[in-house]
């Protein structure tokens, strides 16, 4: 029913002759899955790691950093805008977009992660989701969805290994676009709104959900209250 289809932007060998590690004109931050969390596009960074790589986590964002609305994380790789686009033409016109965890694990504290980025390149680890209902309001629900925490316990029984697989994510329990009355949209799109606009950076995503005011304050206990009007909902 949301008419779902599954992307990897950019592979991390394959295409690493498109990289560069400082920025510059025209170039925009590679993210990678670690860098993300539920809700969360500023989850971990590499400005603590200067010129290392291989690590399989990243320092978290600190609170004051989330509370700051200029705030982005700093990726390892830039690359070319336009060879991001490229890759999205025909395919996807937002000005943002829908990754989720590919490497994962049923110990972790949470195993279906999913977040709305800022249109920049990603790479093969965080596979991005393509809707062909594309209405931000609806795409909000679809997010809440995979976030919570029914949707996160059925995750773990399918799990085998540390992958989220896209044959593993086609046979997770997803609350069609159809069964949300109007008044459930709008609840559950404002709950996100709130969670992921909390960075200059995400002021797009806003837009097209009619928001054009400033980002929201990070706030943890706000936050853990949305989450769970979200996780009631679903």
């Amino acid at each position: 029913p949301w008419g779902l289809s599954f992307l990897r932007m950019l592979d991390m060998a394959n295409d690493s002759a498109l990289f560069r590690t400082e920025p510059g004109p025209g170039l925009v931050p590679l993210y990678e899955g670690k860098m993300l969390h539920q809700f969360d596009h500023r989850y971990g960074s590499y400005e603590a790691r200067g010129n290392e790589r291989g690590f399989t986590r990243l320092p978290e964002t600190p609170l004051e950093r989330y509370r700051d609305p200029t705030h982005t994380v700093q990726p390892f790789y830039w690359v070319m805008e336009r060879q991001g686009n490229e890759r999205l033409h025909g395919k996807w016109s937002r000005p943002w977009l829908i990754a989720f965890r590919d490497v994962t694990n049923t110990t972790n504290e949470r195993t279906a992660i999913f977040s709305f980025l800022p249109r920049v390149g990603v790479g093969h680890k965080a596979p991005l989701v393509l809707l062909a209902v594309a209405d931000a309001a609806l795409s909000a629900c679809l997010l809440a969805n995979a976030n919570s925490l029914v949707f996160d316990y059925v995750a773990r029984q399918k799990i085998g290994g540390t992958s989220l697989g896209y044959f593993l994510l086609k046979q997770l329990p997803t609350i069609p676009p159809g069964a949300y009355t109007p008044d459930e949209v709008a609840f559950v799109a404002a709950r996100v709104l709130e969670l992921v606009y909390t960075a200059r950076d995400m002021q797009p995503f806003a837009c097209d959900m009619g928001c054009d005011g400033p980002p929201f304050v990070w706030d943890e206990e706000r936050r853990a209250d949305l989450r769970a009007l979200l996780d009631a909902v679903h």
